[in-house]
C-alpha cells in the first residue's frame, strides 16, 4: 500500500555506520563507555511501539490460530505465531461500551451507572482529569493515536452540535490523534470524525441527530423496507444509510455519510498513516476495528469470499487489514521492537439484528469454540475473547493458560514504564506485565465478569454466577468443565459461600 524501500535503506545506512563504529572501537580497545558520550540516536528505538488491535463482537471460536475449521485467518494465525497466545484472555464485560471503558480506565465499568451500551450521541462517559491507558504512553514520550470504533461518548452533554467542534472525546483522554466514528455502524450519526470535528460536512447541510423522535423526512427502514439492500431482524428500522436502516434518526450531512463498504479499508489508510508518520519515535495506536460488528457489510472484494455470509466475510477482511499492519511493521524494520496486542470487546453473536445470514451460513462453525454463551452472557463465551501478544524481541512464542484481562493493560504499562498512578484512579487494573510477556503462567488470582445484566466471580478455577432470571446461585470448575455444563453448587457449598461474599465485598466497593 505503501513505499518504504527509501526509507529502509536510509536505516540500513545508519545500521552499517553504527556497526563499523562498534568494530573499530573494539579493534582499537576504545572502551564501550565511549558509547555514552555519543548522541542519543536509539534511544527511542529502545522503547516498544505499541500496536492495539481490538476486534468487535470477535468469539474465541472464530479464528483458525484457536481452534476454526471453516475458516482461515492467516495474518491473524501469524501474530499468534510470532506471540505469546492466551487461553483464558478476558474482557471486563460481554458488550461493548462497558469493556471499551474498562480498557481505558482500569476501572470496572458496573462500579457506577451510565456505563452500559452507549446511544450515539451520548455524553463521553470517560473522566478528563483521571489516568486513561493513552495518558499511560503519553507520559512514558509517546505518539498515540486511536483509530476506528469509540463509543464511549462525545461532548459533555447529549444534545450537542454536529456542525461544529465536538469536545471533550478521545484528544483529551490521551490521544494526540483521533479518527473514528463516534458509536457503532448500526446507529447515527453515520460519519467519521477527525480529532473533534466531522469530516467532509458541507455548509448548509448541517447535520441533526435525534434517539427519540424522528428529524427531517428521509425514509426509514420501518416505512420503506422496500429500499433496503440489509433487512433488519430487529430493530434497527430507523433513518436509512447507504441502504440499511439504523438505530436513531439523522437528517443532513449527505456528502459526509459513510458506505459501509469504505469503513475497514478507510481506518486501516489512517492506521498506516499514522505508523508511517511516526516510525521513528514510540508510539502507541490503538487500532479499533468495526469488524465484525453489524450492520456486517464488507468490502465489495469479501463479499461471499467465506461461503459463511456476510459474518463470514467480515472476518476474513479483519484478517486482511491485520495482515496490511503487520506487513507495512514488516516492511519498516519495527516488528521485531513492536508489542502487538490481539483482542476482541466481547464474545460473538450471529443475529444481531439484521438478516444477513449468519445462522443459515454458520456451516458448522463454532463463534465460541467449546465455551457456554455469546455477546451479553455472564458465561465464559462472553468474556473469555482471543487475547494474543506478540513482541518478538522479548516474547517467547507459545501458548499461556494464564487469567488475564484488557483492564490490566493500563496498570500493567504504567508499572513498566515507570509512570506513577495517583490513588483512586485505576483501582480495578493489576500489573500483569509479566503475565502479559510469559514470564508468570498464572497471572490474575481473581476476577468480575459483567454480563448484560449480571455479575460472576472468577478465582483460580472457580467460577460463581450470582442468580438472575430463573436461574439461582451457580458454580463451575473451569479446569474441568469450561464449557459451564455442570453446576455443582451442591458438592462445594463452602466454595459457593466464599466466592459469594468475595463477590459481595468487590461490589460493595467504589
Amino acid at each position: 500500500m505503501l513505499n518504504y524501500r527509501a526509507k529502509n535503506s536510509r536505516k540500513h545506512a545508519f545500521q552499517k555506520f553504527f556497526n563499523g563504529i562498534l568494530g573499530k572501537m573494539i579493534l582499537t580497545g576504545l572502551p564501550l563507555s565511549f558509547l555514552s558520550s555519543l548522541p542519543c540516536l536509539v534511544s527511542a528505538q529502545q522503547k516498544p511501539n505499541v500496536v492495539l488491535i481490538y476486534i468487535d463482537d470477535l468469539g474465541y471460536g472464530d479464528l483458525s490460530c484457536y481452534g476454526a475449521t471453516k475458516i482461515a485467518t492467516p495474518n491473524v494465525d501469524l501474530i499468534a505465531k510470532r506471540g505469546l497466545k492466551f487461553t483464558n484472555g478476558h474482557t471486563t464485560s460481554a458488550t461493548c461500551t462497558p469493556s471499551r471503558y474498562a480498557l481505558m480506565s482500569g476501572e470496572y465499568p458496573w462500579r457506577e451507572k451510565g456505563r452500559n451500551i452507549l446511544p450515539g450521541d451520548a455524553a463521553l462517559i470517560l473522566s478528563t482529569n483521571k489516568t486513561s491507558l493513552p495518558k499511560v504512553f503519553k507520559a512514558a514520550g509517546y505518539q498515540t493515536a486511536i483509530v476506528g470504533k469509540w463509543h464511549l461518548g462525545l461532548g459533555d452533554k447529549v444534545s450537542k452540535d454536529w456542525n461544529g467542534d465536538i469536545s471533550p472525546g478521545p484528544n483529551e483522554i490521551g490521544f494526540d490523534y483521533s479518527f473514528i466514528f463516534p458509536a457503532t455502524a448500526d446507529r447515527v450519526p453515520t460519519v467519521f470524525m477527525e480529532n473533534h470535528s466531522v469530516i467532509g460536512l458541507e455548509k448548509g447541510d448541517s447535520i441533526e441527530v435525534d434517539y427519540g423522535k424522528k428529524v427531517g423526512d428521509e425514509p426509514t427502514g420501518k416505512e420503506h423496507p422496500e429500499l433496503l439492500k440489509l433487512p433488519s431482524s430487529v430493530g434497527h428500522n430507523n433513518t436509512i444509510v447507504n441502504g440499511i436502516g439504523r438505530i436513531g434518526y439523522m437528517k443532513g450531512g449527505k456528502k459526509a455519510r459513510w458506505t459501509d463498504e469504505e469503513l475497514a479499508p478507510t481506518f486501516l489508510t489512517k492506521a498506516m498513516q499514522f505508523i508511517e508518520k511516526n516510525q521513528k519515535k514510540p508510539f502507541f495506536l490503538y487500532y479499533a476495528l468495526n469488524d465484525i460488528h453489524v450492520p456486517r457489510m464488507p468490502a465489495t472484494m469479501f463479499k461471499g469470499k467465506s461461503e459463511m455470509g456476510y459474518r463470514g466475510d467480515a472476518i476474513l477482511e479483519m484478517d486482511w487489514a491485520v495482515g496490511e499492519i503487520t506487513k507495512q511493521l514488516d516492511e519498516l524494520g519495527l516488528t521485531k521492537n513492536t508489542i502487538i496486542i490481539f483482542s476482541s470487546d466481547n464474545g460473538p453473536v450471529l443475529d444481531d439484528g439484521y438478516a444477513d445470514e449468519a445462522i443459515a451460513k454458520q456451516n458448522g462453525h463454532l463463534p465460541a469454540g467449546p465455551l457456554r454463551g455469546a455477546k451479553t452472557s455472564v458465561y465464559e463465551g462472553g468474556t473469555r475473547v482471543p487475547f494474543i501478544v506478540s513482541w518478538p524481541e522479548k516474547i517467547k512464542p507459545g501458548q499461556s493458560d494464564a487469567l488475564v484481562n484488557q483492564i490490566d493493560l493500563l496498570a500493567s504499562f504504567a508499572g513498566y514504564f515507570k509512570v506513577p498512578i495517583k490513588n483512586g484512579e485505576a483501582g480495578d487494573s493489576e500489573n500483569q506485565f509479566a503475565a502479559f510477556t510469559g514470564a508468570d503462567r498464572v497471572g490474575r488470582k481473581m476476577m468480575i465478569e459483567e454480563g448484560y445484566n449480571n455479575l460472576a466471580v472468577v478465582k483460580g478455577n472457580w467460577k460463581y454466577i450470582a442468580p438472575f432470571g430463573k436461574n439461582g446461585d451457580q458454580l463451575f470448575d473451569l479446569k474441568a468443565d469450561i464449557g459451564e455444563k455442570n453446576n455443582v453448587v451442591a458438592k462445594f457449598p463452602e466454595k459457593v459461600s466464599e466466592l459469594k461474599s468475595l463477590l459481595a465485598t468487590e461490589t460493595s466497593k467504589k
